[in-house]
């Protein structure tokens, strides 16, 4: 079962949570904001109980998703299996059109083999995937038009 995503503003700012309360209000267990204070979850004091305002925990939850950020640089996507950008195998890409001006980058990771996908712009894909052969694919309209009409209507048939 993935992990749960917290919202570290349901923590409200100005008001101190004590590790149970801020445990219910993010709806986590409270081992877990125990283990958030070893790494480093700054308290009020080091009394007990032990108490967390809430500005610090939302800076320091921001500080925290900040540092897990990893940027692609150009010529990379993000590879879920390997958990970290790659480049494409053999430098091959394909790019499939979701409507004029933006669509789906996909390769395979160079080291598992898996589909990588990126969304981006048409205009951005020289910048995106430089000295790499990008493929382009048209995809096919979802409105489909009929020469005969639909069976379901409302309107009797004129003779």
């Amino acid at each position: 079962m993935p992990a749960k995503r917290i919202n570290p503003r349901c923590a409200k700012l100005h008001r101190s949570y004590s590790v149970t309360d801020l445990a219910d209000v993010l709806g986590v267990h409270k081992h877990t904001v125990r283990c958030w204070l070893k790494k480093d979850l700054p308290p009020i004091d080091r009394a007990k109980p032990t108490l967390i305002l809430g500005t610090e925990f939302q800076e320091w939850w921001g500080k925290r998703r900040k540092a897990a950020k990893r940027p692609l640089q150009p010529g990379q996507l993000y590879c879920f299996k390997c958990r970290e950008p790659k480049a494409p195998a053999l430098g091959m890409v394909e790019y499939a059109a979701t409507n004029a001006a933006t669509g789906n980058v996909k390769a395979m990771c160079e080291t598992c083999g898996a589909m990588m996908h990126r969304r981006t712009r048409l205009a951005s894909i020289k910048v995106i995937m430089p000295n790499l052969d990008v493929q382009r694919r048209e995809v096919a309209s979802s409105i489909v038009v009929r020469a005969q009409p639909s069976l379901n209507c409302d309107k009797p048939k004129e003779a």
